[in-house]
């Protein structure tokens, strides 16, 4: 029996539909338009959390390819720079999934960047988690890097080939590895665009990556 596939329109009213469903993204100010599956989310939100639940509200919807995300931060209140560094400085230093002393922040007109080095990809993400519900942030740049502890290349790529095989949310057979030297490169096609994401954190977990280029595509059966 063949698949259906579904139309833009009918991707855009389940995008529609989502973001009104998902308590934590106010809806009434944000834009929706659907070209070959592919998203772009407009407008404007309060908080960068809310831009990034939008977008995840997106990406949950069967049928879609891809999402950019154009809704554009407007805080309200002032929050001048000075205020949102230390609120993400205390926000570290309170988190003990992020080494202390090996992330530096830079922060311009509301925008966060993150660099340093740490020993795991999620501390990494850990402390740009940590940040995303300060308010007056208005995007984090996480440019923190992976120091490589020592693994082979043959153990990198067919840990990363396990995890996918173990996950019930991954079709392994269509998704290939490529390793060298702690740069990891995931391409093939996937359903749905959680299953390309969780491909991406399958191979993040493996010891001995530094970087993962996601570049599956996602292509509805």
């Amino acid at each position: 029996m063949a698949i259906a596939i579904k139309s833009d329109l009918e991707i855009k009213q389940d995008i529609i539909d989502e973001l009104d469903w998902d308590p934590a993204v106010d809806a009434t100010e944000l834009g929706v338009a659907v070209d070959d599956g592919v998203v772009i989310l407009s407008g404007w939100a309060d908080r960068y959390i809310t831009k990034l639940a939008a977008e995840a509200a997106a990406q949950r919807i069967d049928g879609v390819r891809a999402v950019a995300n154009e809704i554009v931060i407007k805080a309200k209140g002032t929050r001048t720079d000075a205020d949102i560094a230390k609120m993400v400085a205390n926000v570290l230093e309170a988190n003990s999934a992020v080494p202390r002393e090996r992330v530096e922040v830079t922060i311009k007109n509301g925008d966060v960047t993150l660099q340093g080095e740490v020993d795991a990809a999620f501390q990494r993400t850990a402390a740009a988690d940590a940040i995303r519900y300060l308010p007056g942030v208005r995007d984090v740049i996480n440019l923190i890097t992976i120091r490589r502890p020592a693994a082979a290349m043959s153990d990198v790529k067919s840990g990363i080939e396990r995890a996918l095989v173990r996950s019930a949310q991954i079709d392994a057979h269509r998704i290939q590895v490529h390793s060298e030297d702690g740069q990891v490169r995931l391409t093939g096609t996937v359903r749905s665009w959680p299953e390309k994401l969780e491909a991406g954190l399958a191979a993040w977990r493996a010891r001995g990556v530094t970087h993962v280029a996601n570049e599956i595509h996602v292509q509805p059966w």
